[in-house]
């Protein structure tokens, strides 16, 4: 209803009001009207088809402006030309920038890694180039295959925390998970500890109440919503804030998939068994997550003071292998990096890439890397929800399942339960572990983290548990995919048209 989807259903309805409006005020004029609708909507559709917009999202907005050929055409425009969000791209671009160098790309490490691989040194080349994310050495990874293996090292984390803690999640939920947690904040709070806490505004919408931030003022902990929801007047609702950032000071980080709600931690049942990965960051790599968590927690605030949070002492873990790059992805610049990062891995694959998403909503770039992987032979699985959480997604996943398939990609579900892990294995010697879904929301309209592994003893642990989820799935085969029902199909179908959109 609040997203760009909703706006375009609202459009369509007064479209067709004003348009009955028109035939029975203007008879005498609806040539001159229909004459001049045509001619301008045919010169947007060639300025469209010359845009450097994706090429699925052009068919998508063809269609729109075919269904709209008025309002179509100025939303496409309201959309394109950034209308309500030019003071948040403004904001976010001039933060990257001016916080650019405040962590040094140390030539020695990058030095190492060319040595080693080139083909990972270019991609951390790029990663630098679209922000502030240098690659790491000497940096312990611990991984986690359930939320509530990470729940509990949490904890024990948050519990020793002697300066600052940092929290930037995309749900915050009252229940058992928070409430544990909100304790420990609160204690430390107390004892004068800087504790912050950020969470996205639609979680401010759905879940928490209006006046949550004074709430935990009283408590002595800072908190804020990031770009909280105004129905049909929030113009950047699709950019929404979907990272999930622990960072204590300055020496321990968590990321991955786990929001902090019950269900995360199979407190709660509401799929089945909820499955999702984290890992926890110890050494210099966590300086990139201090600063993505200060970059986003600045966005509304006069100034931005890093220097003191990134210049506390972190001990290095001289006996940790391999290399460690934490990165962000911002919706409002040109550059995919979670997108661009896992095609990258695709086409660099040589035996295996394993994948844990809960959704499948592809571009044709990401469909093609899919495919063109498996079919170079390279072992290409995919495992992905038994049970939705949303029957759309759902359904807009198993319209990619037979093109897959056909080409030699493997897909599996998840029989007890629900998917929420994000987890790329390439070749058994680099993963991607973090929030970034393969639909169009993560990949184009979030704000999204990740941590990439190169030569990482967590790397094993990431593919073992792969195998053990395996053993728990179903694959999916051509005669599944033609037993699936009608509705199931007929809704992806349906909505493949809209997916940019939603």
């Amino acid at each position: 209803m609040f997203s760009r989807f909703g706006l375009i259903l609202l459009l369509l309805v007064v479209q067709v009001f004003i348009l009955f409006g028109i035939f029975r005020w203007f008879e005498e004029f609806l040539p001159h009207i229909l004459g001049g609708t045509t001619l301008f909507t045919f010169a947007i559709v060639v300025y469209l088809l010359n845009s450097r917009i994706d090429p699925t999202a052009k068919v998508t907005w063809l269609i729109v402006i075919m269904l709209l050929p008025v309002f179509g055409v100025l939303l496409f425009l309201y959309i394109q030309n950034n209308v309500g969000h030019r003071a948040l791209k403004k904001k976010m671009g001039d933060m990257i920038r001016d916080t650019k160098g405040c962590i040094p790309q140390s030539e020695e490490v990058m030095e190492h890694l060319s040595g080693e691989n080139e083909g990972v040194a270019s991609l951390a080349r790029y990663m630098q180039r679209s922000g502030c994310h240098p690659v790491y050495e000497k940096t312990d990874v611990a991984y986690f295959p359930l939320g509530e293996d990470m729940f509990q090292e949490m904890l024990r984390q948050l519990a020793q925390a002697r300066h600052f803690i940092f929290m930037e999640y995309f749900i915050v939920d009252e229940g058992l998970m928070w409430g544990q947690i909100l304790e420990i904040l609160a204690q430390k709070a107390a004892e004068g500890v800087e504790v912050r806490v950020m969470y996205d505004g639609a979680c401010e919408f759905a879940l928490l109440p209006h006046d949550y931030p004074k709430r935990l003022k009283v408590l002595g902990i800072k908190c804020k919503a990031f770009a909280p929801v105004t129905p049909f007047i929030s113009t950047h609702y699709n950019y929404r804030d979907h990272r999930k950032i622990l960072v204590i000071d300055g020496h321990t980080a968590f990321t991955g998939g786990i929001n902090l709600a019950d269900e995360y931690v199979n407190h709660k049942n509401k799929f089945g068994h909820w499955k999702d990965t984290a890992v926890m960051l110890k050494g210099e790599a966590v300086r990139s997550f201090t600063l993505m968590f200060l970059q986003m927690w600045g966005i509304d605030e006069k100034g931005l003071d890093c220097g003191q949070y990134l210049s506390f002492p972190v001990q290095p873990a001289e006996d940790a292998g391999g290399y460690v790059i934490p990165y962000g992805d911002c919706p409002l610049d040109d550059d995919r990096v979670g997108e661009r990062v896992y095609m990258d891995m695709l086409n660099r694959s040589v035996k295996c890439v394993h994948i844990m998403t809960p959704y499948l909503i592809l571009d044709g770039e990401m469909e093609t890397a899919l495919k063109f992987a498996a079919e170079r032979g390279v072992e290409v699985v995919l495992v992905l929800p038994g049970i939705p959480d949303k029957r759309i997604p759902y359904a807009l996943a198993k319209t990619h399942y037979a093109s897959l398939i056909e080409s030699g990609v493997k897909i599996y579900e998840y029989t007890p339960g629900f998917v929420h892990a994000k987890v790329f294995v390439s070749d058994a010697r680099e993963a991607v572990v973090g929030t970034i879904n393969l639909d169009y929301r993560s990949l184009y309209h979030h704000f999204e983290c990740a941590a990439y592994f190169y030569g990482t003893g967590c790397i094993a642990g990431i593919e073992a548990d792969f195998g053990s989820v395996l053993e728990k799935c179903r694959q999916v085969t051509m005669e599944t995919v033609r037993s699936e029902k009608c509705l199931v199909r007929l809704t992806g179908c349906l909505m493949k048209a809209a997916a940019p959109l939603m």
